[in-house]
């Protein structure tokens, strides 16, 4: 059995998808999920990653384990799924932690946790999600704007979905105990150039607003730790050649190339409109 946590989530929901697809008994775990939730045949547990007594009850049975960034506990989380039988954990992490450090403590720490677990590992990496363009979509709906910082910067946002794909490979398939996975898209983009692929998506025009730096801050302080604020910003305004590069990471363990946006853009267009 596989469990997932996140499962209702922009990635998780697309990998208890794919994994119960494939054929793989599947625990989806999330703080309010139920039944109704999930494919026929998974099983749905509610349990806070806050809380890592609290994942016992879905841990049981399990063999692999899928970890988002979350709580405060790394240690306890890993502990519990050793404790269950758990022998590989894959973690959903960030490239922040790779690229600023000092701004990505928190999901460094998973990572540690992680790696000096005794159990196979394996940490997947993400660049900027597509998905986080739904932050988008209430102005797009309501006034058919869009607004972001940095317009004109350009970064290889991933898809989501291959995310989740990526992660579904690791999870079932041998040979990536102890890798750490770059995951991107197959091209960088701007916001500018974001916006005007889901104008393309909706068939309507919509305006681009550049925001200066401190209305960005000030809107993502909102619900957002200032460090990861400032080091999201930096990524967003002076990316450093890395998190300017393609990875072929992805590419290798799909097999293909990533989805590009203006594909994101297309799938979710009812979102927009």
């Amino acid at each position: 059995m596989i469990v997932v946590t996140g499962a209702t989530g922009n990635v998780g929901r697309t990998l208890v998808r794919t994994l119960a697809e494939a054929g793989e008994q599947v625990t989806a775990v999330a703080r309010r999920i139920t039944q109704d939730d999930v494919p026929a045949g998974v099983r749905a547990v509610a349990a806070d990653l806050a809380d890592p007594a609290g994942l016992r009850p879905a841990l049981d049975g399990a063999r692999a384990l899928f970890l988002l960034v979350a709580g405060e506990d790394p240690e306890g989380i890993v502990a519990a799924a050793r404790e269950s039988g758990v022998t590989k954990v894959v973690l959903l992490s960030s490239q922040g932690v790779g690229t600023r450090p000092e701004a990505y403590r928190h999901p460094a720490r998973f990572e540690a946790a992680v790696a000096g677990s005794g159990l196979d590992w394996t940490v997947l990496r993400s660049g900027g999600l597509a998905s986080n363009a739904f932050a988008w979509a209430e102005p797009i709906r309501a006034h058919r704007t869009a607004a972001a910082p940095f317009a004109d910067v350009a970064l290889p946002f991933v898809d989501p979905d291959d995310v989740a794909a990526a992660a579904a490979v690791v999870l079932r398939e041998d040979g990536h105990k102890g890798a750490t996975y770059v995951l991107n898209g197959p091209v960088a983009t701007t916001p500018r150039e974001r916006a005007a692929a889901i104008a393309d998506a909706i068939g309507e025009p919509v305006a681009f607003v550049e925001q200066t730096r401190q209305e960005a801050h000030d809107q993502m302080a909102q619900f957002m730790p200032l460090p990861v604020v400032e080091g999201t910003l930096s990524i967003l305004g002076e990316p450093t050649d890395e998190e300017r590069r393609v990875s072929p990471h992805l590419a290798d363990l799909l097999g293909r190339s990533a989805t590009p946006f203006a594909d994101w853009a297309r799938r979710n267009a009812p979102a927009f409109r």
